[in-house]
């Protein structure tokens, strides 16, 4: 299958791709820069010049292909109102080019409820065979960026490693790998509209993530209270408190997927998470 990918040379669409090489389809990635082309081509991809925001370009990608996995995403949270909408505008783009053409379109959802997610809906009665991936707060791995090295910066910061009151509440987690072969899983075998949960850790209490930090880094670990997260932790104090366990009992189910690679915790005992150059 001749598949298009939009944010191919990111932290989870590198994985992607290399995983839809290594089972035998062909990759064309959407490079808005010389340096994304050449880093395309090292990957061994084709590369379709262009950019998110440029949906004549987006329209022309799609036209060349089998199927498309949607992965480019602002991650600027100062303009996440803007980039949803940038979003919306992309994906309609392209979701229209494959009407009624029976070919798979992957996207994530970036914030549940989007205008993108009900437009991914209807166009899985309009001749599109859609899914939806909801990643986790924490996809880990080497070359993470996210919530994982910021938690370690703010406790190397702080000189501890925090949770919030007992620390039951609970994160799902998924290594980058193992997501990567859930998008081509749900290439190659999703229904249209369907739905599914990138989680590997179903629900690992913060205060075990806080600990494995905190011993890693060789700071105390301690307790604070709701009224202090948003203080110790900034941003990310409201996520800091939130319960938010999910199941991955229906991706098992209906693609076959089934996690290999490390935990959150396995991966946090690793020297990539804290080594700073």
């Amino acid at each position: 299958m001749r598949v298009f990918v939009t944010g191919a040379t990111g932290y989870i669409g590198s994985a992607v791709v290399q995983e839809l090489l290594g089972a035998g389809h062909q990759v064309t990635g959407l490079a808005r820069s010389e340096q994304s082309a050449t880093t395309l081509q090292k990957l061994g991809m084709d590369v379709h010049r262009g950019n998110l925001y440029d949906l004549d370009t987006l329209r022309a990608g799609v036209a060349s292909s089998d199927g498309v996995i949607h992965l480019a995403f602002n991650h600027d949270f100062s303009q996440f109102a803007e980039s949803l909408t940038k979003d919306f505008q992309a994906v309609e783009a392209m979701a229209l080019a494959l009407e009624g053409s029976g070919k798979p379109f992957i996207m994530t959802t970036h914030n549940n409820g989007t205008a993108a997610e009900e437009l991914m809906r209807s166009m899985a009665e309009r001749g599109v065979r859609t899914s939806i991936i909801e990643l986790c707060p924490s996809v880990h791995g080497e070359g993470d960026t996210g919530f994982i090295p910021q938690l370690i910066e703010i406790a190397r910061a702080k000189g501890v490693s925090a949770y919030v009151e007992d620390g039951s509440n609970r994160w799902p987690a998924v290594h980058r790998l193992d997501a990567a072969q859930l998008y081509r899983l749900a290439l190659e075998k999703a229904s249209a509209g369907s739905r599914f949960n990138g989680v590997a850790d179903e629900g690992i209490p913060f205060r075990d993530i806080a600990s494995a930090i905190g011993k890693q880094l060789h700071v105390p670990i301690v307790s604070i209270s709701r009224d202090e997260a948003a203080e110790h932790f900034g941003f990310l104090g409201m996520l800091a408190t939130l319960d938010i366990p999910r199941s991955n009992a229906i991706t098992r189910d209906v693609l076959g997927w089934n996690p290999v690679q490390p935990t959150l915790l396995a991966d946090l005992q690793q020297a990539h998470y804290f080594n700073k150059l």
